[in-house]
């Protein structure tokens, strides 16, 4: 059996929380690309309980979980605003656990989640911030025709070094 049939995409349960916690303060440390280092993610336990309850209630917000083995190997998000003039337009966030990567798990997270967004009366675009030289994402995003907005300079500092993010954004 290959990977893709063993993966699982499903919204998460109050039982996750603490894995959803443990999973993003893992990946923070395996790459330099997300926007937090490993053990820096803002939410503990019952935050994350709570965020979930949160997330489910708001009809133009969603998180995914990919699972294999038991395991979430990887999240995708929506968040949205409810403030009126905003709240048709999605952040969307995605990370893979590093020995994932590369077998097609961000893209099926990133589909799904562009499908809900699609089918939820609310979403009509979908935005995101990227490291430039993130050349893997800004191509895996362009691949399902986000385009560059805009560029950021100097909006992250990593050991002395500055670098720039892409906004990219996709009308639905």
């Amino acid at each position: 059996m290959n990977l893709k049939d063993k993966v699982v995409y499903r919204k998460p349960v109050l039982e996750d929380a603490e894995e959803i916690v443990a999973f993003y303060n893992r990946v923070g440390g395996e790459t330099t690309y997300l926007s937090f280092t490993e053990d820096e993610y803002p939410l503990d336990v019952e935050a994350q309980k709570a965020n979930i309850i949160s997330t489910e209630q708001q009809p133009n917000s969603v998180m995914l979980l990919a699972v294999a083995d038991d395991q979430i190997i990887g999240i995708g998000t929506i968040t949205s605003g409810n403030k009126i003039k905003a709240r048709h337009c999605g952040e969307l966030g995605i990370v893979v656990t590093e020995n994932y990567q590369g077998q097609g798990i961000g893209s099926e997270l990133i589909r799904q989640l562009l499908e809900w967004s699609k089918s939820n009366g609310v979403t009509t675009k979908v935005q995101l911030d990227t490291r430039t030289d993130n050349q893997m994402a800004v191509e895996l995003y362009k691949k399902f025709g986000f385009q560059i907005e805009g560029e950021l300079k100097n909006t992250t500092l990593i050991d002395g070094e500055y670098y720039h993010l892409y906004v990219m954004g996709l009308m639905l």
